[in-house]
Formats: C-alpha cells, structure tokens, sequence
C-alpha cells in the first residue's frame, strides 16, 4: 500500500513538472520567453513558429535568417527587433533585443511601459551614459538597459551632453524610449577559458 501511494506521488510529480511551460513573455538573464543567449538566427523560424518574421535587410541568396528581424505575432502586435553579432553569418548568436510589446517582463514586473520608478523601486542602477538626446541606464547584474529621452529630464539637465546624470535626477514618471536586452558574448569566451 505504502508502496503505490509513493509510486502514485512521484508520477503525480513527473506529470506537474512536464506539464510546466516556459512563460513566454519572462525576461531573465539570458532568456526572453523561449529564446536564449544561446541561439543563433538560424534558429528564429523554429522558436517564432507561430509568430510572423519580417527580415529589415534582406540579403540576397541567403541561406536561413540573417540581419535584423522583427517579430510580430499573427494578430499583429509588434513583440521585438532582434540583432545579430554577424548580419551576414546566419550562425551568428543574437546580441541585442528591443523589446515593443508591454507583455514582455522581468519577475519585478519591469517592462516597456514601465515607469523609471520601478527601476528605482527594483534595481541597482550600474550606470547612467549621457548622450545627445538620451541617457541610457544600465542595470547591475542584469542584461537590460534603458534608454529615456532627455525630453523626460528637467530642463536643465537636457542640452548637456557632458553633464553626469544621476539617478536621483530622473523622474519618477520618466518613461522610456528603448527597452532593451544585450547579450555579450566575450564575457562568456573569457568565462569559458577561465
């Protein structure tokens, strides 16, 4: 009897834990719902399957999925802009990812809509890049960076493109322009040879 009620048990466990699909819409280090650091463009059509894939340079006589491509879901909701290392190698891995849709997010709830106050709220900022028109944030121990457009700062803050912005600067309510992920694939060579 004890026998069948723990053979019953572990099945009842095989089944739950087989039954468990990735979230599609989770951003987690190296992984936005299916797809992985460890996927190559050759790989797109497989993993958006149900999606439809817009190639933005093709490239003639190319064999498999080469250069930027947008993903788009069938209904027509643009989901994400995927940039390779090596626009002309369809082996080459995915290095960047902009992210469109609002569905996609991190376990903290950040996503595309998200306001600057959930990063204060949920993140260690690493750093803060001024450019022109833009201050891209970057988050620690995380592969997504930000970028908000200077139109969201107070004005003094927007037409000094050598002026070191700090957290502290930033509104609340600033949202962003690009929600995206990078993968870097040197730091996991080095990692490897260690």
């Amino acid at each position: 009897m004890k026998n069948t009620l723990l053979l019953g048990v572990i099945i009842s466990i095989l089944f739950i834990q087989c039954g468990k699909e990735t979230d599609l819409f989770l951003i987690q280090k190296g992984a936005v719902g299916n797809l992985t650091h460890k996927n190559a463009m050759k790989q797109i059509d497989s993993i958006f399957s149900n999606d439809s894939i817009v190639k933005l340079n093709p490239i003639k006589n190319a064999i498999g999925t080469q250069g930027d491509v947008e993903i788009y879901e069938k209904g027509g909701a643009k989901l994400m802009l995927l940039s390779p290392n090596d626009e002309s190698d369809p082996e080459s891995m995915i290095t960047n990812i902009q992210i469109f849709d609002n569905r996609y997010k991190t376990i903290k709830g950040l996503n595309s809509e998200s306001t600057f106050k959930v990063v204060k709220d949920n993140y260690i900022i690493a750093d803060i890049e001024t450019t022109i028109s833009s201050v891209v944030v970057f988050l620690e121990d995380s592969e997504i960076y930000l970028t908000i457009d200077k139109k969201e700062l107070p004005e003094d803050l927007r037409y000094n493109s050598s002026l070191k912005i700090e957290s502290s600067q930033i509104p609340d309510k600033a949202v962003f322009k690009y929600f995206m992920i990078g993968w870097d694939y040197e730091d996991e060579e080095v990692e490897s040879q260690e």
